[in-house]
């Protein structure tokens, strides 16, 4: 996949089929969407484009928004670059560029700058100033610049229309697994191993503090969870707590994962955490030692879980 950071950077040497979106979560939803595009524009020797977003274009439009994202952008291009698709052109989002008309969206970047030949987008895509343009309104210019509209259907799961607002709120309420069925693959959670104040190992769960340098990141509501990490070439599973660790009286956020059958030094790697299931609220207990007691429950029931291959994928 080649990825193009700018779209004055790409040019094109081949007919393009394209389609847009900011593609947080890269959920099933958008899997669907990027399947067909790829399928497609292979079938026509064209290339497969998506045209995304970065910053978030509500970060950017909505000075007060307090969204947080499914995918860091390296996240998404990681999960992107599963899909098979060709071409990557990831644009600055600014207020300038959410100036552009509909018509001079169209015009300008997907003819003039991608030169397109088959948009392929989602059933309710909106695009140009203030979203003013919507499928009706590109089939038109289709017809005007010469390149087709192809709509995706509304992709469900159990009923449930897929949408990264939805995943979002299923993250924050702590409904992992749900999260993870739209999604289609693990949450995950990736940092450098940092210091952290060793009172894990103290009572013999020693953790690794897991420190995610991007603000705009989504966690998981304060709690315990299962988890499992891929290290050099090893599966390994574990429970991590977010939280303000009340029983010490912390005063920061923190995640912190503690590693089943695993003592190998952490610090200062980057580690990818995939996060399986919600084990339980966060406790304030009555001294460590009520604390070292219902770890080793929830280690004990962690264990219970994993081992019954619950999470097979």
């Amino acid at each position: 996949m080649k990825i193009y950071t700018d779209l004055s950077d790409y040019t094109s040497a081949n007919k393009s089929f394209v389609t847009i979106g900011t593609f947080d979560g890269v959920h099933l939803g958008h899997q669907k969407v990027l399947s067909n595009l790829v399928s497609n524009a292979k079938k026509s020797g064209a290339s497969s484009v998506l045209l995304t977003f970065f910053p978030h274009p509500r970060i950017v439009l909505h000075k007060n928004s307090d969204i947080k994202l499914i995918n860091t952008i390296d996240e998404r291009i990681k999960l992107l670059e599963k899909t098979g698709l060709e071409i990557l052109v990831i644009q600055e989002f600014t207020k300038d560029f959410a100036e552009k008309t509909a018509l001079d969206f169209v015009k300008n970047v997907l003819v003039n700058n991608l030169e397109i030949s088959n948009l392929i987008i989602g059933y309710d895509h909106r695009f140009g100033k203030n979203r003013e343009g919507n499928f009706e309104q590109l089939t038109e210019y289709g017809e005007l610049f010469g390149f087709e509209v192809t709509k995706i259907s509304q992709q469900e799961i159990d009923n449930i229309a897929i949408s990264s607002t939805k995943i979002r709120k299923a993250i924050e309420l702590g409904n992992i697994e749900e999260a993870n069925r739209y999604l289609g693959y693990y949450f995950m959670l990736n940092g450098k191993v940092v210091e952290g104040k060793n009172l894990g190992e103290k009572i013999g769960f020693p953790t690794a503090n897991l420190s995610v340098k991007e603000t705009y990141k989504l966690l998981p509501k304060t709690g315990s969870y299962i988890v499992k990490a891929e290290i050099e070439r090893e599966t390994v599973y574990g429970m991590m707590n977010i939280g303000f660790n009340p029983t010490v009286k912390g005063k920061k956020q923190t995640i912190e994962i503690h590693f089943f059958d695993f003592n190998k030094d952490l610090y200062g790697k980057n580690i990818q955490i995939d996060v399986l299931k919600f084990l339980r609220d966060e406790q304030k207990f009555d001294s460590v030692s009520a604390l070292k007691n219902q770890l080793k429950i929830d280690k004990q029931n962690s264990l219970k879980i994993i081992n019954g291959n619950l999470f097979e994928r």
